[in-house]
């Protein structure tokens, strides 16, 4: 009898779901009704491997990435002090820009910095100038230098101790600078972000905590003479949710604002933007991916609280420096089947969902956020969709590029969304999304345009129906508005799904290639077409399936 009514109760569970699934969802924008600005906080994006910049995928996928937006794209790259050893690879690569003669005599080479800087320069793209590694000359522990990633080895070798001369990295920093300034121009470089090192709080720094103080402000001193008009900031610590990162970041303030600086002597250290990173945490569940939206919401939260608790910081600009699902780009799905959820249309649902809570953040704690970077670019010579976090695979574009491409049409000033299914940014802190989805949107109104992203996002990747949206916008002026609406799922703006039809090849024909590199593009799932506004309003209807991710353009 106990059985029967186990069985009973789970019928009518799985019966409410079903239901429920087939219930509409409402979402409801009025255009008169303002949240802010919609500030384009997601053209920043970074990688570990410099040298890939100026090979033929890297340079093809810069000019992606600058085509995003009208907004110059701020790009971040690891390794642009290292020391060259070996091939550039995973997780590796240097530029050589520092080495020594036989008597100790500092040698300066810029062409291969050169070659990265002048992809960024000719695109119209900003760099965010990472300060580091630290050159074999340099490191206080050289040998072994370059680090091994593909079988799992030694990883913080030389290239992440401290300088055994100060002045000496002082003045590389300083002549880097200049360099800058005599190739691109002051007026060119003021324009640029300059930051000290990568996550100095965990192996990509093995100093100490004061020892890093002490590089970044010979680092930044360095800068600020060379060019007193360049913006400086950091440190690009680790998920500040963790007790000892948020100390590190805290500690960190609290040297630039009151500290001792160990250049002049005096109080306090130049800090014109706070940074930090904030990452997500996927598991595999009942063999399954599930991702954690959550962990990496709080650690933007956990980092806006430490900058909000200094009052001298009130409006200093914010970035975080990197903003991802999880930790590890040069991790394939092979290495680990978490994430495996790259290649398809989880992670650019992930995104869609996770911008529109970083915005809530944003204004719940009124922070003057200025960029949240994507580390993601492309890996030469690695087989296709491999699984790795990046933005194209063999010059082909995955699909999360295109949710990339739906932010750059958006503009103008943010407008308040109601949505029957939609999850707060304090809801996924506590909850994630696990016992519902988010089907939400983010909205923008331009002088002529209204742009609204809905997405359909599920912490879990499991199959589920497609969502039936009702979308009623109020507050209309004109009799009728021309409709474009862009889509990314399992049909559309999806090179993976054309790719694995093919039978997966490993070596495309040119043929295969070309519909791939067609596949790769945003595409619109109906064709435009002019509406009806009738007394100020519209009624749109439309499904979407589950991480799928729509753009709704409305012009006049």
């Amino acid at each position: 009898m106990k059985n029967i009514f186990i069985s009973i109760g789970l019928i009518l569970f799985l019966f409410t779901i079903s239901f429920a699934q087939n219930e509409p969802v409402h979402i409801k924008i009025d255009i008169r009704q303002e949240s802010g600005s919609l500030q384009p906080f997601w053209t920043y994006f970074g990688y570990d491997e410099p040298n890939f910049t100026y090979m033929p995928d890297g340079r093809k996928l810069l000019s992606e990435i600058c085509a995003l937006s009208p907004q110059p794209v701020f790009v971040r790259t690891h390794n642009l002090l290292t020391t060259e050893e070996g091939s550039p690879t995973l997780k590796w690569g240097f530029t050589n820009a520092y080495t020594e003669d036989e008597t100790g005599n500092p040698v300066y080479n810029w062409t291969l910095m050169d070659s990265i800087i002048d992809r960024y320069i000719e695109r119209g793209m900003k760099p965010l100038m990472e300060i580091g590694f630290m050159p074999k000359a340099l490191s206080t522990n050289p040998e072994p230098y370059q680090h091994s990633w593909s079988d799992k080895g030694a990883f913080w070798t030389g290239w992440t101790y401290p300088p055994k001369d100060y002045s000496k990295w002082a003045e590389l920093v300083y002549q880097w600078a200049l360099h800058s300034i005599e190739r691109y121009g002051r007026q060119e470089v003021k324009t640029w972000l300059w930051q000290v090192w990568n996550e100095p709080n965990i192996g990509y720094w093995s100093g100490t905590f004061e020892e890093y103080l002490k590089l970044y402000d010979y680092a930044v001193d360095a800068v600020k003479r060379a060019c007193p008009e360049c913006v400086v900031g950091g440190p690009h610590t680790t998920n500040p949710d963790d007790q000892k990162a948020n100390d590190y970041l805290v500690g960190f303030l609290e040297h630039c604002l009151h500290g001792t600086n160990y250049v002049t002597g005096e109080i306090g250290s130049p800090l014109q933007f706070v940074a930090f990173h904030a990452k997500g945490n996927p598991q595999m569940v009942d063999d399954h991916i599930q991702m954690n939206m959550g962990t990496q919401l709080q650690a933007i939260e956990a980092g806006f609280k430490a900058v909000k608790s200094f009052p001298e910081l009130q409006n200093i600009p914010v970035i975080i420096g990197e903003c991802d699902p999880e930790g590890c780009a040069a991790c394939s799905e092979e290495r680990e089947p978490r994430y495996g959820y790259r290649n398809g249309t989880m992670y650019p649902s992930y995104t869609a969902a996770s911008f529109a809570k970083i915005y809530e953040l944003m204004d719940q704690y009124k922070i003057n956020l200025r960029g949240v970077l994507t580390w993601a670019f492309e890996f030469e010579d690695q087989p296709w969709f491999a699984g790795f976090r990046d933005l194209a695979t063999n010059g082909v574009d995955k699909p999360i590029l295109n949710v990339f491409r739906m932010f750059g049409m958006m503009r103008g000033t943010r407008l308040k969304v109601t949505a029957s299914s939609g999850l707060s940014a304090g809801g996924v802190i506590d909850s994630g999304v696990r016992n519902q989805p988010d089907i939400n949107a983010l909205a923008a109104k331009g002088e002529k345009s209204i742009s609204i992203m809905i997405w359909n996002y599920h912490d879990d990747n499991l199959h589920s129906d497609a969502a039936e949206i009702e979308l009623t916008i109020q507050g209309l002026v004109p009799d009728k508005l021309l409709l474009h609406h862009y889509r990314v799922d399992q049909h559309y703006s999806n090179s993976f799904e054309t790719w694995k039809k093919m039978g997966s090849p490993q070596h495309p024909t040119p043929q295969q290639y070309a519909k791939l590199e067609a596949a790769g593009q945003l595409q619109l799932c109906t064709s435009p077409e002019w509406i009806n506004v009738s007394e100020g309003r519209v009624l749109l209807k439309f499904e979407l399936s589950r991480q799928g991710v729509s753009l709704l353009k409305l012009s006049q």
